[in-house]
């Protein structure tokens, strides 16, 4: 017993892998399985084409042999020339040009009709059935339609040529007959499996448009939450992370404020003050990206940049003091702000920090806070209208590579005495 079930799967294995022989690489689930189905029904109606002359042959009946051999042999050549060319879409036409018209070269053979052929036509109804499953339901009505008008030929020919009598009844009735049993039984079967397959279809193309818009609606909030969070942040939460808070021994911080903005704002319409904001702000994201930093937010005409939050790179108090001097460069070039000589201080300060997202029922809100931030704005507030205002720690750092004013000492509310110093250059 053991070796009889492992010769039946050694078998199966084997028909698997001839079919797996005629798939593509590119091919689809839903495109292998009606490859492998229309192969496996090509396979079975071979067997079943010689059938037929078997029983004929034992029944000492006559049989028009040579038709079912030529199918065979087509039915064969066109296997070979689809394992060969992949051409899927030509086997499937030959097939089924096959399926549809032998059964009628059967009957419309010598001493052959509808009774001597034991209604072999009804076989035809296989053709417009398969393209309804294996191309759809509009291309199936051509062939039903092919079918029922050989089947009324089929008809046409038995009423002329049919003599004697069966049962009483003339040739001629029985093969009206035939002809409306066939149509009538092969146009309900055929109508409810269009209905069924056609329901399908639209049930599949409804599912398919749901799942490009869905597809598309989750690009557009993925895209959302890029520009609401950094996209470690938005990655982590995609994850599933429920709560964000991390806390950095060394993180650089810069505020960039547009001086005397209030006073430009209050001269302009409001659809003018925003476009120009985001002008603005768009190049400074631009700059942000440039120089691989993470933008925090925007407070009013005010820009909050940070480096260290991340491990893209670790000469990051480098990076925000360049992406500073290119921010003066960028509003002293452009043609509105200068036109109304408006200028940017900026604040920059290096030191501990803790970041993490706020979550509220509407939002989300990725920010930074402790003493590094607060200093880095305070000494902001404090810098001349076009300079850029670093604190000792962040000096440290660029002293060398960057060119700085004298040292200065003022005075801050909450955090007394502190050395600053004005960055220059490079």
């Amino acid at each position: 017993m053991p070796d009889q079930a492992q010769a039946k799967t050694n078998s199966g294995d084997i028909l698997e892998r001839l079919v797996q022989s005629f798939f593509s690489p590119s091919d689809t689930e839903d495109e292998k399985w009606r490859k492998k189905w229309l192969l496996m029904f090509c396979l079975l109606m071979n067997v079943v084409a010689w059938v037929w002359p078997a029983i004929y042959w034992i029944r000492g009946l006559r049989f028009p042999f040579p038709i079912p051999v030529a199918y065979l042999i087509i039915s064969l050549l066109t296997l070979l020339i689809y394992r060969k060319t992949k051409n899927f879409g030509l086997f499937r036409s030959f097939q089924f040009l096959l399926f549809m018209f032998v059964p009628f070269i059967v009957q419309w053979g010598p001493e052959m009709n509808f009774i001597r052929s034991s209604g072999i036509v009804l076989l035809a109804l296989l053709a417009p059935m398969g393209v309804m499953i294996f191309q759809g339901v509009k291309e199936s009505i051509p062939w039903f339609v092919a079918y029922l008008v050989l089947t009324v030929i089929s008809g046409v020919f038995d009423y002329f040529l049919a003599e004697g009598m069966v049962t009483g009844l003339p040739m001629q009735t029985i093969s009206v007959f035939f002809v409306l049993n066939f149509l009538i039984l092969s146009t309900i079967v055929y109508l409810m499996i269009f209905y069924f397959v056609r329901k399908k279809e639209m049930f599949q193309e409804e599912l398919g448009e749901k799942s490009l818009l869905i597809e598309s609606e989750r690009q557009k909030s993925e895209e959302l939450l890029l520009k609401i969070l950094p996209g470690h942040i938005a990655a982590r939460l995609k994850a599933g992370e429920k709560t964000i808070a991390d806390g950095y021994e060394d993180v650089t911080v810069m505020f960039a404020d547009l001086v005397d903005f209030t006073w430009l704002a209050e001269s302009m319409p409001p659809k003018h003050v925003v476009k120009l904001l985001d002008d603005v702000f768009l190049e400074f994201d631009r700059l942000t990206d440039k120089y691989e930093l993470e933008k925090i937010k925007t407070i009013g005409d005010a820009y909050m940049v940070a480096g260290g939050l991340t491990d893209e790179r670790v000469d990051y108090a480098n990076a925000v003091a360049n992406m500073a001097l290119d921010m003066l460069d960028l509003i002293r070039q452009h043609p509105t702000l200068s036109h109304q000589k408006l200028k940017i201080h900026i604040g920059i300060a290096t030191g501990p920090a803790v970041a993490g997202v706020i979550k509220t029922e509407k939002r989300l809100i990725y920010d930074l806070w402790g003493p590094t931030v607060n200093l880095a704005s305070r000494i902001t507030s404090e810098a001349v209208a076009g300079t850029i205002q670093v604190d000792e720690t962040t000096y440290r750092r660029l002293n060398g590579r960057f060119s700085f004013g004298q040292p200065n000492v003022m005075e801050l509310k909450g955090k007394g005495k502190v050395t600053v110093y004005q960055l220059s250059g490079k």
